[in-house]
């Protein structure tokens, strides 16, 4: 309560953060501010009892929004017409069910044009999700859960108008691309220019294959190799010369 009482008083509040925080004993977090444009929320999950909390947040005008915790026991989120970027992280906390709450974070953003995401396990599903109209820029970070080649595709589905894609994606992802059978999403079609694979594995090799055959307007593929060693590194470079370019503008940018 303490809490809510100074931000309602602070009247001409624009920018918010709570770094680390860890709340003992209370089960809302409620911040109601309208002059407020950038919000920074990190909580410090240490202890099973704090998945309880409830965030509540009514800030009509924010145009950054950071959330990095557990997955809190539900959100109720104003309507934020002036996202601008979104820098969402969050996990599952032991074995509790948390996609319904997950969903509804998510779908409280859903106006942003830039997305930054990291999850730790699939859950929440894309079936459930809006369009994110304005959604231009993504980038996934996706560790430790089988199945995010299908995932991921399910959310390209969301963004219709994606133009950048950045993905960074554990050593083994990529080794089931091959096998994908779904529907192209409309944004590899006409409108995603850009793709960077952070931390490129040679096991990705699938992934690359299939958004070079189905990136019909992409004009940069961005590849950070140096990891590798050069050997794997000259092995990698023969096989992207034998793939297939659906897009003839597309240039390969290895690093």
């Amino acid at each position: 309560d303490s809490i809510h009482r100074l931000i309602s008083n602070c009247h001409v509040l624009e920018d918010l953060a709570f770094i680390e925080c860890g709340f003992d004993n209370i089960s809302e977090v409620n911040i109601q501010s309208p002059s407020l444009k950038r919000l920074v929320l990190e909580f410090d999950v240490t202890e099973g009892r704090y998945f309880n909390y409830v965030v509540v947040i009514n800030a009509p005008n924010l145009v950054y929004f950071q959330y990095h915790a557990a997955v809190a026991a539900s959100y109720t989120l104003s309507t934020m017409k002036s996202l601008e970027k979104a820098d969402i992280s969050i996990y599952q906390f032991d074995s509790i069910n948390c996609e319904t709450s997950a969903t509804h974070l998510i779908q409280g953003i859903c106006n942003v044009r830039s997305l930054s995401l990291t999850i730790d396990e699939v859950i929440f599903r894309t079936s459930q999700l809006p369009i994110f109209h304005n959604l231009i820029e993504f980038k996934y970070l996706g560790v430790g859960f089988n199945g995010r080649e299908t995932w991921l595709v399910e959310f390209l589905h969301c963004v219709p108008n994606l133009k950048t894609l950045t993905l960074n994606f554990p050593d083994d992802a990529g080794t089931r691309w091959k096998a994908l059978r779904m529907k192209v999403p409309s944004c590899l079609s006409f409108h995603l220019k850009e793709i960077e694979i952070s931390c490129f594995d040679t096991r990705m090799i699938e992934m690359v294959s299939y958004f070079l055959d189905n990136a019909m307007v992409l004009e940069k593929l961005i590849m950070s190799m140096a990891a590798l060693t050069w050997r794997q590194k000259w092995e990698a470079q023969n096989q992207l010369l034998q793939f297939l370019k659906r897009s003839k503008k597309c240039l390969i940018v290895i690093l």
